[in-house]
């Protein structure tokens, strides 16, 4: 029986894709979800599920997921997807169409605006591809009526004697009877196409300033309308990067956790991304990513005799050697390149993205897990095997909001209804060793009341300062049988020079680099530095009483207007990718990523 609950743990709550596998490794489902967690958790609470549903259910071994940017790059990579892997619970369209363009006849004296599909063999511009008809439709409409440039066909434009009907309603120039000179249709086309390129945010800073006209005039629903049209406009000028223009590459992306390294590899053939695959491969203790691909690349590659171009997150040692070797095997030239912009830093922003989720979840499997347990045991020569470990660590801002975390692992990973945040009150501001004590009280005077399980083990993330306040309040409190551990970062505070205190013992002890025991501690470390910095935000954001934008360092009173104007409102900003965000006029890359990192940093 698969189980489902385990691998809902693992699953983030993002935008994706996601694919059922049934025992043989076969994919019988593909679907997108706006919210991973919650998509692939309803086909296991569903009451009402139709008799093909539980039947597919009935055959899931596995679910892979594919982590994307926005909920528009899920739907296009589900369409590669399901063309290419005909899963069997899937609907497949036997027509296969391919996706939709917006086509601009630029080598006519009078160019037209137009919907394409199919072969782009007319001279022109082309742009797209866009992720369903309507969204063209949409566009289209919206385009005459911001720049009216026509979209009439050429018989109908050669054969007019006098304007039509568009000409009437303001939504075309009428070129055909020449009431408007080609240098000024000419401005309009070239503004329709910067606005089709993602390059013109003025024609929406235009509509912005017409809605805030409009509403200082209480004509609140001319108002709205510029509202519902500014939101139209920034969906289809969503940046897709599931398909591009460009050829076939492989990109490569590799990380190193707590001793497991993992390598990424997503697959763009003709433009198009046909999904991903992940590799743990066995190395030595302290590789790093730059060793680990170095050994993946010609493993994988030689022996191979189409090799695309490779895009890898870290320059593998021997480039030229490996660029020369495999381009002679395959009879053409193979490039690897590492400090990659634009489109391709996008590619590889995805394929890092969900190398890190791969690798938390095979951090985190039972399998693994126990062995690190195990691992523990011996290297702090306990008397028994410890079932139940606790970490606790202090957040705060110059003493301000101090929030105290306690994390709880058991031998099948991460324990989560368990965890417990303190919002710490009456000390002197930055006094952690204060703060790790009232929280300790409060935990463990509850457990002594009886409403609760003690651990095992007790990490304190801290030196022997903070070890002593554990050890004071186990003391005060009587608690006797739980060992008692603090984690001393290590020189330069890198990880894998961690060193131990144990309470009651002399010493410190240092694990190897490689030891699973310290791998174990450094990931039950960094959870609780994790929940207890996402515990002191959020305390933060309700003190200060204010949009979840205003705890955004560099976002004032002005750019938080823009966003909310040019995006409609907070949760259009909350669905909006880097790229998207970072168009705007004063939203630079640096500050799009905290923008798009404070609505998924739960996720």
């Amino acid at each position: 029986m698969f189980d489902h609950k385990a691998r809902l743990k693992t699953i983030p709550a993002r935008p994706g894709v996601y694919r059922m596998l049934n025992e043989a490794g076969e994919t019988i489902y593909v679907g997108k979800a706006r919210n991973l967690k919650n998509r692939v958790a309803s086909y296991f609470s569903s009451r009402d599920a139709s008799p093909k549903t539980r039947a597919m259910v009935a055959h899931i071994a596995a679910i892979e997921v594919t982590v994307t940017h926005t909920e528009n790059e899920a739907l296009l990579l589900e369409n590669n997807l399901i063309k290419s892997l005909r899963p069997r619970y899937n609907v497949l369209l036997r027509d296969d169409k391919s996706y939709p363009y917006i086509y601009c006849s630029t080598d006519q004296d009078f160019p037209r605006l137009g919907f394409h599909r199919g072969a782009r063999r007319q001279p022109g511009r082309y742009f797209g591809p866009y992720p369903s008809t309507s969204a063209v439709r949409d566009t289209l409409n919206q385009m005459q009526k911001l720049f009216q440039v026509r979209q009439c066909e050429d018989s109908f434009y050669r054969n007019r004697s006098r304007p039509c009907l568009q000409y009437q309603i303001k939504r075309c120039g009428a070129p055909c009877v020449g009431r408007i000179d080609a240098d000024a249709y000419g401005k309009a086309v070239r503004h329709a196409i910067m606005f089709l390129e993602g390059r013109n945010s003025q024609v929406i800073d235009e509509l912005v300033a017409r809605m805030d006209e409009a509403a200082q005039r209480l004509e609140f629903e001319a108002a709205a309308q510029y509202r519902d049209q500014i939101m139209r406009l920034r969906k289809v000028q969503e940046k897709q990067y599931i398909t591009s223009d460009r050829g076939d590459h492989d990109v490569i992306a590799c990380q190193v956790r707590n001793g497991v390294g993992i390598v990424e590899v997503f697959f763009i053939r003709g433009g198009r991304n046909l999904g991903n695959r992940s590799f743990f491969p066995r190395h030595p203790p302290g590789a790093d990513e730059t060793a680990i691909l170095s050994a993946f690349i010609p493993q994988y590659y030689l022996g191979q005799e189409q090799i695309p171009g490779i895009i890898a997150s870290h320059m593998p040692e021997d480039r030229e050697l490996l660029e020369e070797t495999l381009s002679r095997q395959c009879g053409r030239r193979v490039a690897i390149h590492a400090r990659v912009r634009g489109e391709r830093a996008r590619w590889m922003e995805m394929a890092l993205t969900n190398a890190a989720h791969n690798l938390t979840r095979r951090l985190s499997s039972k399998a693994n897990m126990q062995q690190r347990f195990e691992a523990l045991h011996a290297e702090l020569g306990l008397e028994e095997l410890p079932r139940r470990l606790e970490c606790f660590d202090i957040s705060h801002t110059s003493g301000e909001s101090t929030v105290a975390a306690c994390v709880v692992f058991d031998q099948e990973g991460p324990l989560k209804s368990a965890y417990r945040r303190f919002n710490i009150t009456d000390i002197t501001g930055g006094d952690d060793y204060a703060a790790m004590r009232q929280a300790l009280m409060r935990r463990y005077l509850k457990i002594k009341k009886g409403d609760g399980v003690l651990p095992d083990l007790l990490f304190i993330d801290g030196g022997k300062g903070q070890l002593r306040q554990a050890g004071a309040v186990m003391e005060d409190l009587q608690i006797e049988g739980v060992t008692l551990v603090g984690i001393a970062k290590g020189e330069g505070r890198k990880p894998g020079l961690e060193k131990l205190h144990l309470g009651g013992r002399d010493g410190a002890i240092a694990l190897p680099a490689d030891s699973l025991a310290l791998h174990l501690i450094q990931q039950v470390r960094d959870e609780a530095h994790r929940f207890a910095i996402s515990g002191h935000r959020n305390r933060r954001s309700k003190a200060q009483q204010a949009s979840v934008l205003d705890r955004i360092p560099g976002i004032g009173p002005r750019r938080k207007k823009k966003l909310l104007d040019q995006f409609g409102g907070l949760q259009g900003v909350s669905r909006a990718g880097i790229d998207d965000l970072a168009n705007l006029s004063g939203i630079n890359k640096e500050l799009a990523r905290r923008i798009y990192d404070i609505f998924h940093e739960n996720n």
